[in-house]
């Protein structure tokens, strides 16, 4: 992650979405929906100027889309820290809430590994015995379906 400097020039769309890998689209959409913290400075024709602080917040942005939070969620968050000190209870509630969902997807994907490897095992046994023949075979009666 990187740290805003206060006097860095300011960015274009163009290299924004090259730092944060979001398309310009993307960014576009964000701006729209009110995902950012403040507004984007404009240039005299019209071009959007970011800053290194959009940056860092639009890789925050960036890291709780990924991880799976819901839009919503994300446009609350960022209204809740334009708004500025004395909601940090609720940005902590909402992050907390965030973090306890990915936690169980978190488990959830273990158990998912956990099956994935136990097949992996039973095929590569079947395989290194010469018994893979009919493996997971629905046409054939009496097949155990563990294989």
């Amino acid at each position: 992650m990187t740290t805003a400097v206060p006097d860095e020039a300011p960015l274009s769309i163009g290299r924004v979405a090259e730092r944060t890998g979001l398309s310009v689209h993307a960014l576009r959409f964000y701006e729209r929906e009110g995902l950012l913290t403040g507004p984007v400075h404009r240039t005299s024709g019209g071009r959007r100027q970011y800053t290194a602080f959009d940056v860092d917040w639009l890789l925050i942005c960036v890291k709780l889309r990924e991880s799976g939070m819901p839009l919503s969620d994300l446009k609350r968050f960022a209204e809740l820290v334009r708004s500025g000190p004395g909601n940090e209870a609720e940005r902590l509630h909402l992050l907390d809430a965030h973090r306890q969902r990915v936690d169980a997807r978190i488990r959830a994907l273990e158990e998912c590994r956990s099956v994935i490897t136990w097949k992996v095992g039973v095929y590569a046994d079947h395989l290194a015995r010469g018994a893979a023949d009919g493996l997971w075979d629905p046409t054939a009666r009496g097949t155990r379906w563990t294989s």
